[in-house]
């Protein structure tokens, strides 16, 4: 019965917290764990995964004790650092078919879907305030070797009855973002934006009203496996007759999951509000837009004209250890600003108030994964969400609720869960200095095919091996 020893937390100093946790003075409102407890169902981790899925528990078994134990406050790590944009599956259902099966890909498709509605509802309703706008997804190409990345999609969607994008020209792009620098794409109408630290608050409050125990500043030293697995932090010990792990990068610890999943950074900026500019352009509604290079460009505009510019910089440590670089770089997101000002010259005298990056716990496949530890059948994960889960956790709640409670259903019997189907990754020193070097060869293709140059063969071979 060997221990498992959970990687230490870095926690973001609260300079280095993103703009929207800084904006909301986000912080941790419950107590640290304190002698000994016990419960039912113990989540690690109180992000969107770890709330959504004690929501879902309770839900469906309302007689259930769950207790969220989190290392900082909710909401501290991925899910109040994104670029807050919200799409659903569909925009990927072509690697979900290759994973899953056709059936799969679009019950799960379908669910995202559905999870925009719910969180409109919860808006609706006045249970979370989230500053959702659901004004579209633009999925978009400035340069010649990003058009048509969408095809794949989109065709396979119409096929499939399901009329979820609509085609975009360069008038179109430019009235719905205010830049003329990309000129094709397509728009998912249903999708949009919100404050994600606002969500992921608004998750624990909620979760707290329905009877959930929340620790923060709790984080798990070790947890010792067996039939009521003990969870160790600093202050005190719980009990748990089931464990749930949705620590988002930090499940890198774990030997039996380290193999699958590999961790890197994304790193995000945001303006000072420049409504005027913002309005004179054209740029005046809560869509989320996105390009198609490699390292993706994501961003939008706050309700205030706050511009949120965000990269997947594809940053790694060795081991994927992960230390304080993964909370704030060191050049003061120059690579952001300056593919800020080349979307938007506009912008290019507005000053940059903030800058931070976060870990992302990525798959080979690019898809998360579910299931539970080999020799222990009573302890869960959920990883692997590669920076998209706004839409996709309340998915993933819903998996990991049927597989925590023994439900044999459409969730618990989905593609998504097991690691059979995935790919190993290379053990250390060969992963990080693969990595490194195809880093390096995508962050050249990337800036060669901005200005319509074709890199070269080697190049092109070196970025055509990451994952």
């Amino acid at each position: 019965m060997n221990t498992i020893t959970m990687r230490p937390p870095v926690a973001a100093a609260k300079g280095d917290r993103s703009f929207w946790l800084q904006s909301i003075a986000a912080d941790a409102v419950t107590r640290p764990l304190q002698g000994g407890a016990d419960c039912d169902v113990a989540i690690v981790g109180g992000g969107y995964a770890g709330l959504w899925t004690a929501l879902r528990i309770k839900e469906q078994s309302p007689e259930t004790r769950v207790t969220v134990l989190e290392a900082d406050f909710c909401g501290s790590g991925a899910s109040g650092r994104n670029g807050g944009q919200v799409h659903s599956w569909f925009a990927e259902i072509d690697m979900l078919r290759a994973l899953v099966g056709e059936d799969d890909a679009l019950m799960l498709c379908r669910a995202t879907a559905n999870a925009i509605e719910e969180l409109n509802g919860l808006q609706a309703s006045g249970a979370i305030d989230m500053d959702l706008r659901l004004d579209g997804w633009l999925w978009t190409a400035s340069s010649t070797a990003q058009e048509g990345a969408w095809t794949s999609a989109a065709e396979l969607c119409r096929a499939l009855g399901e009329e979820r994008f609509r085609p975009l020209r360069r008038d179109d792009i430019l009235r719905r973002s205010g830049s003329a620098v990309s000129y094709a794409g397509i728009v998912e109408e249903r999708a949009g934006t919100v404050q994600p630290a606002k969500l992921a608050i608004g998750l624990r409050d909620l979760a707290l009203s329905k009877g959930i125990v929340v620790h923060e500043r709790s984080p798990v030293l070790d947890i010792v496996p067996g039939s009521r697995p003990q969870l160790r932090t600093a202050g005190g010990t719980l009990l748990a007759s089931k464990v749930v792990l949705a620590a988002n990068a930090w499940l890198s610890a774990i030997p039996e999951l380290h193999p699958y999943l590999y961790v890197v950074s994304s790193q995000v900026v945001a303006t000072a509000p420049a409504c005027d500019i913002l309005e004179r352009i054209g740029w005046t509604d809560g869509a989320s837009i996105c390009d198609a290079q490699h390292h993706v460009l994501y961003y939008q505009r706050t309700p205030d004209g706050t511009v949120i510019f965000g990269r997947g910089t594809g940053g790694i440590a060795y081991g994927d250890r992960i230390d304080a670089r993964f909370n704030r770089g060191g050049d003061g997101g120059a690579d952001n600003i300056r593919e800020m000002r080349r979307v938007y010259p506009e912008l290019k005298d507005v000053p940059v108030l903030h800058d931070w990056s976060g870990p992302i716990d990525c798959t080979a496949q690019h898809l998360p994964v579910f299931g539970h530890l080999k020799d222990h059948a009573n302890i869960f994960y959920a990883m692997g969400f590669n920076g998209t889960g706004i839409a996709q956790t309340p998915v993933a709640g819903r998996i990991m609720a049927s597989l925590v409670l023994g439900r044999d259903d459409a969730w618990s019997r989905c593609g998504l869960v097991g690691l059979d189907r995935r790919t190993r990754l290379p053990p250390e020193p060969l992963r990080y200095l693969g990595a490194r070097v195809v880093r390096h060869a995508i962050r050249r293709k990337n800036d060669l095919e901005i200005l319509n140059r074709k890199p070269g063969p080697v190049t092109r071979f070196l970025a055509g091996l990451a994952p």
